[in-house]
């Protein structure tokens, strides 16, 4: 008989006030480095700072101290935890249409962000229905809400709250542990105490508090929502909770208390415990009661669980046990050792929680649209569409992240000459076996599924569609995932008689779910498009694992370079000495098969969206006829490589590439700027450090011939540093390029702008100032303008056939141009423009008029400049700016330009900012403006015989009211522009004052509309503010004044914005076309019929 000591009781102390509390570290940039801390040399510096900031092991080599670190890191992260979801609710209380989507979730989109009206961004505001404008959200936030009971903006007010708290507690406790009361240890490797807490009190109890609110809040609150009572006359959470009587009108079984439950009645509480299946037909959702018997069913389960491990009382597992006792017959030692690696290397332990929760996440992207959690959710496509995309990529970075961290184990924490025999230790033994099979199985899968696609693209490209492989040809029938799913359609009836339907609708063998007329789930069929992509994900996925599994196996050595392990996780090329050594650190191979990680999700991602779009998602009608989104093309579309272009990138992406204009244009932004930063990232992965060395080396040299140089010198990214910051943007490209594309097909609304499109119209104008000046011929034209045609821009097209080239080979150039019609030559000509180098100025002036814009916008949405709502209200004082300011001072403004530059060129003057001073616009200069006699200003003008742009001719009046056209140019007199221009600015700074502000005196916008009740106005309808009736009143002068006004009707429908058929059509379009060509304001235009046609057709 063997007798053991008793085993010592566990007892887990800790350090009290290990660490004192000081910001002073916060100082010191790279403190925790000795190189670092002595501040930055170069500007690798800050690379070095941002690598090695959370790299606790180069840190310290304490693993006492690296775990404190990570066990607060933990509280931290927690805490941002926190702080967003109470962001989250803070913005479904405060900025959404939640009340409204409760009481009609089929008809009325989600949305929780109101863009603020400034630089014409208020066009994001869609219409989600309701009467709400705002950006439709894809998060599924609502319908978590709905399915929590919550029914109010107070409610959600109040989370919000209770998270911000939590995310103070977290953050103190983060700060506790580590400065007040640090674990020691031992208290991170007892791991058996740890399972036992985590299962029983985070798993366990977490799910039995949940279960218990569904089942007292939710279910009841739901049921009454369900059933369409009014959300403000259900009964508040908390009377459902303290009212027994409440709850038991609802759920009779309530009435018996937990008397079933002590007498092992459970079927009793089968009123609101179910054992249902399938979807709700009301929300689309699962079963409220089934998910509250499911969270308490596994509460019980990890409460059980959280009691399996041995700690102070001597019963239960041992892990250490557990693993040694796993031995095989071909495993040598079994896993004998690996219990102290998960508690000595925390790389270790993070590999296996990393893939377990990115295998966890990826299935759970899968739950979420076969079986909705939530209610509506199945029905709120986008979201759908979102939630999906977003689980697939978490679980795609959370893998990758699981090897880079099994590698960085293997080069640091891996002893070899301490494991041996293992099953770790036989796997590394057996790594070129194993990499050469995976390869091999990474090419067959390759050269098979692609060769698949390449065979059903040469015959379609044959016209031999019966050679293709495709459901009505030469089928590839996935039998087994066929198999698969008969068997879990037919489980209710052979291995699962208790319940009423099978798990998910998609496994087949019921009826489809519809609500309000939009499909949520019915049976995915499965065929041979589906056989195809679906070894397109074995090829992706497997080539994934090859790079990801070589990295780590080849961490510490390989025959090319048997030393890696001194050299760390991530070094660069080794130089030529060993015949190329570059991308072989483990770092690398996580870099390589991020890329391979981005192409197996995007095929998945991409093979969702359209095969729900085709098969799944659409609306029903009355007669149950179901119209796909796509009608069903993707079993014949996806079976060729150009069908996925054609048929779902190139002809989906027409709601992204149209946006511009709509409520969808910020996601058109984002696609081009999503696409630029993507291709930004081909930048650090083509080029190599010494090009940018080099590059930088003579940028510096220019600081210092400059005197500007700083202190810190620039330097090249490292080869690592190149690599990951390409990466990076690599995936934030093509992630954000995807999801603009997914949102911008599955969504769609309209708006309008204002600084925005100030900026978009000088960007514009200068841009046609910078074609001419690169491309175009405009000295040349000004010298003939009769016989030399203007030319917009050169044209370069690598299709151009020979023929093509010589069609545009035009107007004098000596390659293809395009011809323009637009009369921007003869404008600029007439404003006293000569030479490209003018052109380029003002274009230039003009970016910059642009970039004011857009920053004005920017800045009246700050909140220390954001105009109020009586700002916009006040139309008295925005008239007279308007008036005076906008009208009144730029017509002076272009008054002063045509007196000093314009009508001097036009008399072969040449006035510019080097001369403006020497030229006086007129020989008497202001005598005659300050003495009165105006009369002078009109005197000599320019004789009928003028040549424009010389002095042959000319006179010297600046200001007339000649009448009639110039005889040479057949244009209006430049002297009677001008002298135009003046009177109006005279006049509209007069009108400036004329509106009532804070002086008390001129009309009041009010007393004149309500005077309008004595004439006999146009019938009016007026929606909205009707302060934008002033400009009506002007426009009517206007029209009155030209003899085309006639009764009309006038919708004013927001501020500012007349929508009049006569006034608009006749004033807006008709009257400017006919000006153009009946009173022509600009040199040569009369000669060019071409642009006269096209003017006239364009206004």
């Amino acid at each position: 008989m063997i007798i053991r000591s008793p085993e010592p009781e566990v007892k887990i102390l800790v350090d009290r006030d290990p660490i004192k509390t000081s910001f002073e570290q916060w100082a010191k940039p790279g403190h925790f480095s000795r190189t670092i801390a002595k501040g930055p040399d170069t500007t690798t510096w800050i690379w070095n700072l941002h690598a090695d900031a959370h790299d606790f092991d180069s840190h310290t080599s304490d693993l006492e101290e690296i775990s404190r670190k990570v066990f607060s890191a933990h509280f931290g992260q927690l805490s941002i935890i926190f702080l967003w979801l109470s962001g989250m609710y803070f913005h479904g209380a405060r900025f959404s249409n939640y009340e409204a989507w409760l009481s009609d979730p089929t008809h009325i989109g989600p949305s929780a962000q109101v863009v603020w009206p400034i630089v014409g961004q208020e066009i994001l505001n869609g219409d989600v229905g309701g009467g709400f404008r705002g950006i439709q959200i894809t998060s599924g936030f609502f319908q978590i809400w709905r399915a929590s009971g919550i029914t109010s903006e107070l409610q959600l007010y109040c989370t919000a709250i209770g998270a911000l708290i939590f995310a103070s507690l977290m953050l103190f406790a983060g700060w506790f542990h580590y400065h007040k009361a640090a674990p020691k240890l031992a208290w991170f490797q007892d791991v058996e105490s740890m399972l036992n807490h985590h299962l029983a009190g985070l798993l366990g109890l977490g799910s039995l508090s949940w279960a218990g609110h569904q089942i007292h809040v939710s279910l009841p609150i739901n049921k009454f929502l369900d059933a369409g009572v009014d959300p403000k006359e259900i009964p508040l959470p908390h009377e459902f909770i303290l009212n027994r009587d409440l709850l038991a009108q609802l759920y009779p079984s309530f009435n018996e208390g937990a008397t079933p439950f002590f007498t092992l009645n459970w079927s009793k509480y089968a009123d609101f415990l179910t054992f249902r299946g399938g979807l709700d037909p009301i929300t689309g959702g699962l079963w409220l009661s089934d998910t509250a018997h499911h969270h308490l069913a596994i509460a019980i389960l990890f409460l059980i669980a959280g009691h399996m491990y041995k700690t102070n009382w001597g019963i239960g597992h041992s892990l250490k046990d557990i693993l040694e006792a796993h031995k095989g017959p071909f495993t040598g030692q079994g896993h004998k050792g690996l219990y102290e690696i998960f508690t000595t290397s925390w790389h270790a332990q993070l590999s296996l929680n990393l893939a377990m929760l990115g295998s966890l996440t990826i299935i759970v992207a899968h739950h979420m649209y076969s079986m909705p959690p939530y209610p509506y959710l199945a029905t709120d496509y986008g979201t759908q569409l979102s939630l999906f995309t977003h689980h697939m990529w978490i679980g795609g970075f959370l893998i990758v992240g699981a090897a880079a961290h099994a590698a960085i184990f293997i080069v640091r924490d891996y002893d070899p000459t301490t494991r041996y025999n293992d099953l770790l230790d036989r796997v590394l033994r057996h790594r070129d076996a194993i990499i050469s099979h995976l390869n091999w199985v990474c090419i067959f899968l390759g050269f098979h599924s692609f060769g698949l696609y390449i065979h059903n693209d040469t015959m379609s490209a044959l016209g031999r569609p019966q050679d293709m492989f495709s459901d009505t040809a030469i089928q590839l029938q996935p039998i087994f995932a066929q198999w698969v799913q008969n068997t879990h359609a037919l489980a209710p009836s052979l291995t699962a008689p208790g319940a009423t339907t099978s798990t998910s609708l998609t496994w087949g063998g019921s009826e489809l779910v519809a609500v309000g007329g939009k499909v949520a789930m019915l049976p995915i069929p499965l065929g041979t498009a589906d056989f195809l992509v679906h070894h397109i994900h074995a090829f992706t996925i497997h080539v994934t694992v090859l790079i990801l599994l070589k990295g780590v196996l080849f961490a510490r050595s390989s025959r090319l370079i048997p030393d890696k392990a001194n050299l760390g996780f991530r070094f660069p090329c080794d130089g030529p000495g060993r015949g190329g050594t570059c991308q072989v650190s483990a770092w690398d191979h996580v870099f390589l098969g991020l890329f391979w990680m981005y192409n197996a999700i995007s095929v998945v991602i991409f093979h969702f969206s359209w095969k729900m779009q085709s098969d799944v998602w659409g609306t029903i009608s009355d007669q149950g006829i179901v119209t796909h989104i796509t009608g069903g093309n993707f079993a014949q579309s996806s079976i060729t490589i150009n069908g996925w272009l054609r048929d779902f990138l190139w002809a989906q992406a027409s709601q992204v590439i149209q946006s511009y204009g709509s409520s969808l244009s910020a996601y058109g932004l984002f696609f081009l700027g999503a696409h630029f930063v993507w291709a930004f990232s081909l930048m650090f992965l083509f080029s190599g450090r010494g090009y940018w060395q080099e590059l930088i080396e003579s940028i510096v040299w220019a600081h210092n011939k400059l005197k500007v140089a700083p202190a810190t010198q620039p330097r090249a990214l490292s080869i690592i540093q190149g690599r990951a910051v390409g990466v990076t943007h690599y995936l934030l490209g093509g992630i954000a390029t995807t999801w603009a594309f997914f949102l911008a097909r599955i969504i769609a609304n309209i708006f309008a702008s204002h600084f925005g499109q100030l900026a978009i119209i000088f960007l514009w104008t200068s841009g046609n100032l910078f074609h001419v000046a690169w491309q175009g011929n405009f000295e040349s034209w000004i010298q003939d303008p009769l016989h030399i045609r203007p030319i917009a821009h050169a044209i370069w097209d690598p299709h151009f056939g020979q023929p093509a080239v010589e069609a545009f080979t035009r107007g004098g150039a000596t390659g293809p141009v395009n011809i323009a019609y637009s009369g921007l030559y003869q404008w600029w000509y007439t404003i006293g423009l000569r030479s490209n180098e003018d052109l380029y100025i003002g274009a230039l002036f003009l970016l910059l008029l642009s970039a004011i814009s857009l920053v004005a916008g920017w800045l009246h949405l700050q909140p220390k400049w954001k105009p109020s709502l009586s700002w916009f209200k006040n139309a008295e004082s925005r008239l007279n700016h308007h008036l005076s300011g906008l009208f009144g001072v730029s017509s002076l403004a272009w008054t002063g330009h045509l007196v000093h530059v314009a009508i001097p060129g036009s008399r072969g003057e040449y006035v510019r900012w080097s001369n403006f001073l020497d030229i006086p616009p007129h020989p008497q200069g202001l005598g005659p403006l300050l003495t009165g006699q105006w009369n002078l200003y009109a005197q000599n003008p320019d004789s009928s015989s003028h040549l424009f742009s010389t002095s042959q001719g000319a006179g010297t009046a600046i200001l007339t009211l000649l009448g009639g056209f110039h005889p040479q140019t057949q244009s209006l007199w430049l002297t009677d522009i001008a002298h135009h221009h003046l009177a109006i600015a005279f006049i509209f700074l007069i009108a400036g004052h004329m509106y009532r502000t804070n002086f008390g005196i001129g009309h009041s916008i009010k007393d004149l509309l309500e005077a309008l009740s004595l004439f006999s106005p146009p019938p009016l309808l007026l929606l909205r503010e009707r302060s934008s009736l002033s400009l009506f009143l002007l426009l009517r002068c206007v029209v009155r004044e030209i003899s085309l006004f006639s009764s009309s009707s006038v919708v004013v429908v927001e501020r500012d914005v007349l929508f009049t058929c006569l006034c608009i059509h006749r004033t807006r379009l008709y009257y400017p076309s006919c000006l153009i060509y009946s009173s022509p304001i600009y040199c040569r235009v009369h000669h060019d019929r071409r642009l006269c046609s096209w003017s006239d057709i364009f206004h």
